[in-house]
């Protein structure tokens, strides 16, 4: 009997890595954060499934269902929406896990921000522009920020921000992040990427809190920085033709020219 715990990405029903599909399919048991995970991706479950939804129980009560099924015998599918690695409250099952000795893996998924940039058909990093991406948080009940990982210390990088689960502050937001790109930075806000009915509002950093109306209040992604800006001219170097490369050694005298010679 094993615990697979799987990214069940950001929305839609499809995007969902093979693994994780296949493994859904071959569990009796499924486990689903029902806030967050859409039902679509149960259709995956195999006929008669034990199907629960544990967006209202708390943690002693989910993991005294995997319990029941590890004396059962029973594979789980535990589903978590976007990715295991980010704001997933795994860490504090495995622990449980862990300690009443029943195996697990992990299966990862397409996270939020990744679904966010497809939805706006943006890089996140441009060259010469940003070439970080910080995945953080406002201040939020359930979990406190550490010391130093505060917006400006963030946003002093330059990098592109993804901001999740902060959607409920977005006055915050602007006000500590605004002396660090200006008003004018360019701002995309996704709301529930790649769900039918996802919505993209593009804005001002100076404009974001008149921009966002309060309709949206939860399951949107926030995108700061001037990478999300029209008109980038900024080019790689990976496929530029005088760019000496392994694969694409430029003269005789290249580092990578006796490697090619010798793969060849």
């Amino acid at each position: 009997m094993t615990v697979h715990f799987i990214g069940a990405g950001p929305g839609a029903a499809d995007l969902l890595t093979l693994r994780g599909r296949d493994l859904i399919a071959a569990c009796p048991v499924c486990l689903y954060a029902g806030s967050l995970v859409p039902e679509a991706v149960l259709a995956h479950c195999p006929d008669g499934a034990r199907i629960v939804n544990t967006a209202p129980l708390d943690l002693d009560a989910i993991i005294a269902e995997i319990a029941k099924a590890h004396e059962a015998g029973q594979d789980v599918a535990r589903l978590h929406s976007g990715d295991l690695s980010v704001w997933s409250a795994m860490g504090e099952q495995l622990r449980r896990l862990d300690a009443m000795g029943i195996p697990y893996d992990v299966t990862p998924g397409v996270p939020s921000f990744a679904a966010a940039a497809a939805a706006l058909a943006v890089e996140l990093t441009v060259p010469e522009i940003a070439q970080s991406v910080v995945l953080t948080r406002t201040q939020g009940r359930a979990s406190p920020m550490p010391k130093g990982e505060s917006l400006a210390n963030f946003a002093a990088t330059g990098a592109t921000l993804a901001l999740h689960l902060s959607v409920g502050q977005l006055e915050k937001a602007q006000t500590e992040l605004v002396p660090f790109y200006g008003a004018d930075c360019p701002v995309a806000l996704v709301y529930r990427a790649s769900w039918p009915d996802q919505r993209v509002i593009r804005c001002t950093l100076g404009d974001l809190t008149q921009a966002v109306d309060a309709a949206i209040s939860r399951t949107a992604l926030i995108l700061v920085g001037p990478a999300l800006g029209a008109g980038l001219t900024a080019e790689s170097q990976l496929y530029s033709a005088d760019y000496d490369r392994r694969y694409r050694p430029q003269s005789a005298d290249s580092p990578w020219a006796e490697w090619r010679h010798g793969d060849d």
